[in-house]
């Protein structure tokens, strides 16, 4: 299980991977563009081939995941935002698909309180388009989009596995998958603290959306009780759901070729070095409970 960190933008795109490697990391996730604005980031061919020669230069970093902008909202009865959110995402997910990613993670949006059905033909819609505006990478593997399991709050989209299933069958595309989120799963009243917890988690994804849809884990502890419905991270240990409870999914075996990109506050500016290990350290404690 490759073990990574979402790091910083800014300067050279190139300059990512040497900071993930700076953390010890294994996969790195980064946003395409401020992910409060809806002014993309003018990434040039140049900086993106750069970007691809830094990776192939160099072999600790194995993966790399984008994050979507946090304004697209798929799911909005607003026509002009509906339409921001739209030509937004196209942008998001040509420049990972552009930088060779293994995924571009979406959090869809919400639907206002109206119901996943009052909205899902738009998002379909919208993730089908998205897809279809962006031509694979010449050479590469096809970068997907990766819905997220959402933590539940208000009238959010994705907020358990059976909404993830039926967008990513309506869509029905082999460029669309899922990317879990272990807060927000936690906080949408989910305990895989347990092994017992965790078989259920696996076999309801499988059941579900296909463990072979699962391209990214989200490793995050929570700063809020389970089933609280908000999305609150924390640090690897020091949240409600501590490092055992996070080794009791992590080292599932069904998973173990998943990469998993820590989200946490670390130091207040993102995951550190500190926290990437001892993420490493839990999925190690994890497989070796699983082991015996």
């Amino acid at each position: 299980m490759l073990v990574g960190a979402h790091v910083r933008g800014g300067g050279a795109l190139a300059d990512v991977v040497g900071r993930g490697a700076d953390l010890g990391a294994q996969a790195v996730q980064i946003f395409t563009q401020s992910p409060r604005m809806w002014r993309p980031s003018r990434h040039t061919p140049e900086a993106i081939a750069q970007f691809r020669q830094a990776m192939a230069a160099q072999v600790q970093v194995q993966a790399v995941f984008c994050h979507a902008t946090y304004l697209v909202n798929l799911g909005s009865a607003d026509p002009e935002l509906l339409a921001r959110s739209q030509a937004c995402l196209v942008d998001n997910f040509a420049v990972a698909t552009a930088m060779a990613a293994d995924g571009l993670v979406l959090h869809v949006g919400s639907h206002r309180g109206a119901g996943l059905a009052g909205c899902l033909e738009q998002v379909v819609t919208s993730l089908v388009g998205t897809l279809e505006a962006v031509d694979p990478l010449p050479g590469s593997t096809s970068c997907p989009i990766l819905v997220e399991n959402a933590a539940g709050a208000g009238g959010t989209i994705g907020r358990d596995f059976d909404e993830l299933s039926i967008i990513v069958d309506r869509v029905g595309s082999e460029r669309l998958g899922v990317c879990l989120d272990t807060q927000h799963l936690w906080a949408s009243g989910v305990d895989f603290s347990t092994e017992e917890g965790a078989d259920q988690v696996v076999a309801r994804l499988e059941a579900g959306v296909g463990l072979d849809r699962l391209r990214c884990i989200h490793l995050n502890d929570s700063a809020v009780a389970l089933g609280a419905n908000r999305d609150r991270h924390a640090n690897i240990g020091a949240g409600t759901i501590g490092a055992d409870g996070l080794a009791a999914l992590l080292g599932h075996p069904a998973l173990e070729s998943v990469p998993v990109v820590l989200e946490v506050p670390g130091d207040g500016s993102g995951p550190t070095a500190e926290q990437v290990q001892l993420a490493k350290e839990v999925v190690a404690a994890g497989v070796a409970r699983r082991s015996h």
